[in-house]
């Protein structure tokens, strides 16, 4: 399992962490995520909020802005699901 071994709060701020690093351009187009959970499987769950909620280019955002960084980032972090 890719959460064994890890605290759970320890990742949870890890990825707190690096989506403060990609809020800004999400920001700068009225637009915000925000940390809705994590699961056992190290799937995070976000909301995407502001602008980014209605945007047509929210797969790309989801994708390339947010899953491939925060998996490059946060080891543990095994996908990313908008809710």
């Amino acid at each position: 399992m890719p959460l064994e071994g890890t605290s759970r709060d320890s990742l949870r701020e890890a990825i707190e962490g690096q989506l403060d690093k990609l809020r800004p351009a999400l920001i700068a187009d009225g637009g915000n995520v925000e940390l809705v959970g994590l699961d056992d499987d190290g799937a995070v769950r976000v909301t995407l909020l502001g602008r980014c909620a209605t945007c047509p280019a929210q797969l790309a955002t989801l994708k390339f802005g947010l899953e491939e960084p925060l998996r490059a980032a946060v080891p543990g972090v095994t996908g990313l699901i908008a809710i």
